[in-house]
């Protein structure tokens, strides 16, 4: 996992001017996005080394950017606002931290909604379309795999079930058939033992939605922890 962090930004066509990162390690009752220009970090894990909370990653924010998101977001009419105190949590610091460590790309992190209605994070994935043209990175930050009850090898067929409707669904080469599977993802095999509550899988939902029409495509498959985990790519 760490190997393909690293070779993340060389993949790239371009250099990032900035990254949106949709966490899902954020929820808020709307749309929220960061607007601090230096965030701090959220140590939001339990039971690590002390070193792990003193990580540093020293990113800067992007208000205006946040602002500009905020009133997409609200011109397709979702509820948004811009929290100036948030931090960036793990799910934005710690993948960074090695894609890109030299912390020089200005993130704004866009919390998920509360409710966690698939539907509506396709929907705010598509209010940020125009920023990929703006040489905006957008990242779903979660897993395509999360139930800390139920690592192991005892559920690897379950979670390779899980992992192949998944693939089909993201890869699908008809926008519309993927997002209606992805807003349909309770129907997937096992969908509740690969994701017990979904908030780890609805950055997906926000990236497929930011994608419009370019297809999806499988760019890692491996396993952590005896589950098989995946990450997608558009354009």
């Amino acid at each position: 996992m760490k190997l393909w962090l690293e070779s993340l930004a060389a993949s790239l066509d371009m250099t990032p001017s900035a990254i949106v990162v949709v966490s899902g390690h954020w929820e808020e009752s709307q749309f929220s996005v960061t607007g601090a220009g230096n965030p701090s970090l959220i140590y939001d894990y339990y039971g690590f080394p002390p070193h792990t909370y003193k990580l540093r990653y020293d990113a800067p924010g992007a208000p205006a950017l946040a602002e500009r998101i905020v009133e997409l977001i609200t011109d397709a009419g979702l509820p948004a606002r811009i929290d100036p105190a948030r931090g960036f949590d793990h799910g934005v610091f710690i993948p960074f931290k090695v894609i890109y460590p030299a912390a020089d790309i200005p993130i704004v992190q866009l919390s998920l909604r509360a409710g966690l209605d698939p539907r509506m994070h396709v929907e705010v994935g598509r209010a940020l379309q125009p920023l990929r043209k703006e040489r905006v990175l957008i990242v779903g930050s979660g897993m395509s795999y999360h139930n800390l009850r139920g690592f192991g090898p005892s559920f690897g067929a379950a979670s390779d079930e899980f992992d192949d409707w998944l693939t089909g669904a993201v890869c699908a080469s008809d926008v519309e058939t993927r997002n209606q599977r992805l807003e349909q993802w309770q129907t997937a095999p096992h969908a509740r033992t690969a994701h017990p509550r979904e908030e780890h899988l609805l950055p997906l939902m926000a990236a497929s939605g930011a994608a419009g029409d370019d297809t999806g495509r499988q760019v890692l498959k491996t396993h952590v922890m005896g589950v098989t985990v995946s990450a997608y790519r558009f354009g």
